[in-house]
């Protein structure tokens, strides 16, 4: 196992209160000291600021040592292509699942007819994310770095995975030869693991000032804003979560309230912060130690990132359409279906970009005749919607890599039941 014992390293008070709790801790008291202190919420920005810039910190070379010891470690490079094949299918069909899932309750629901919000005002916040709409040839030409030390600077996830994979399928390639290397890397994981879990010893700290800087800067009001986008929004994600990943666990033979437990903590991470990134690197750790066999977790769940951002999708198929009711612009059948094509391929590779759920949304207003400013609008509440698409994004992601080793048939269902007996924090 790459991970050391978490509780060599540990300190002694961190083991008092686990995890999960001090950071659920640290999300009330944010929310009440935003509330209640909203200028002293407002000031704590940087403390949110500085935690993010931790886990930016550590992210490419956790991200490039793991996956490189997932691969040269396993030694079968058939079963690589055979795993990044079974992980794509997955992706797609549950990420077509909450495309449709989203634009079915927008329709059924309806949260943007009758909101009478004028549309025309300023939309300089929006009007430069026009420019950053890629074409198709363009997203293939960017999945291929011309530096991995710039790749790595500018923190893009599917291009440290490109070059990560050639590299480690190199170091297999050689053999013998390749040993040192993976011992090297070996090595690079271990220790990158033992700086992930100082940095998240501030996670509360992190959580507390991030969520506090938010209801401090647009006040308890921005919980209720636009509420029922924000409900309907919820709800889909809940029976996202419901349907497909519970019923997709019930598949795989794996207890979903024992995958529940297990993810948590990445899962509050991600909730709290709004930041893929900000889980990632406790999420490589807890699937592994929950069954997951390193060299499919390390390869599949970064893969995720780019390819099956499960709330993202469901949230662009639900705003683009909501952005119209709001217009009082009646898209038919046939456009909601090109819309929903046009997002599977849109959506791969935004979990990178600032806020890029807004830049595609951009994209897809502009196509589709609506007006940008829906998506300013939209700005608005963005944080509190990111909120839960990111945290279903997580959770979608540690799924997959459950379904993937289950189908190569090396699921660790001892080691599930040890870390399900022991606990997530342990």
């Amino acid at each position: 196992m790459i991970t050391p014992d978490a509780r060599s390293v540990a300190p002694r008070g961190a083991r008092s209160v686990g995890g999960p709790t001090r950071i659920f801790i640290g999300l009330l008291l944010g929310i009440l000291v935003g509330w209640l202190w909203p200028s002293f919420g407002a000031s704590i920005r940087p403390l949110a600021d500085l935690f993010l810039r931790l886990i930016k910190m550590i992210v490419a070379p956790l991200l490039f040592s793991t996956l490189v010891v997932g691969i040269a470690g396993s030694g079968d490079l058939k079963s690589l292509g055979r795993i990044g094949l079974k992980a794509i299918l997955y992706f797609e069909v549950a990420t077509t699942i909450a495309l449709v899932l989203g634009l079915v309750l927008t329709n059924v629901f309806q949260p943007g007819a009758g909101l009478a919000v004028p549309l025309g005002g300023d939309t300089s916040a929006v009007a430069g994310m026009q420019q950053a709409q890629p074409h198709a040839w363009d997203l293939v030409l960017h999945m291929v770095p011309t530096s991995i030390v710039d790749a790595m600077a500018r923190g893009d996830i599917l291009q440290v995975v490109v070059f990560a994979t050639f590299f480690g399928v190199a170091v297999a390639s050689i053999g013998e030869h390749g040993r040192p290397v993976l011992a090297f890397m070996e090595s690079a994981a271990q220790a990158m693991f033992a700086v992930t879990r100082y940095v998240m010893w501030f996670a509360p700290v992190g959580v507390f000032a991030a969520i506090g800087a938010t209801v401090g800067g647009k006040g308890i009001g921005v919980l209720l804003t636009l509420g029922k986008l924000v409900l309907v929004m919820y709800l889909a994600l809940a029976i996202f979560v419901l349907v497909v990943l519970v019923g997709v666990s019930v598949i795989v033979r794996v207890p979903f309230l024992a995958f529940a437990r297990a993810i948590r903590e990445p899962f509050l991470l991600a909730f709290s912060t709004a930041s893929s990134e900000a889980a990632l690197p406790d999420a490589l750790r807890v699937m592994e130690r929950f069954g997951v066999p390193k060299s499919i977790v390390a390869f599949v769940l970064p893969t995720g990132y780019s390819f099956n951002l499960d709330g993202t999708t469901l949230y662009l198929s639900a705003a683009s359409l909501f952005v119209a009711q709001m217009a009082g612009v009646s898209l038919t059948t046939g456009q909601q279906v090109l819309m929903m094509l046009t997002l599977m391929l849109a959506s791969k590779g935004v979990a990178g970009v600032p806020r890029g759920a807004l830049v595609v949304l951009t994209g897809m207003l502009t196509q589709f005749g609506l007006p940008l400013e829906g998506a300013a609008i939209l700005l608005g509440i963005d944080q509190v919607l990111d909120m839960g698409r990111t945290g279903v994004n997580v959770m979608g992601n540690c799924i997959a890599t459950v379904v993937v080793a289950r189908w190569e048939g090396v699921f660790d269902d001892q080691k599930m039941r040890t870390f399900g007996s022991t606990g997530a924090t342990t």
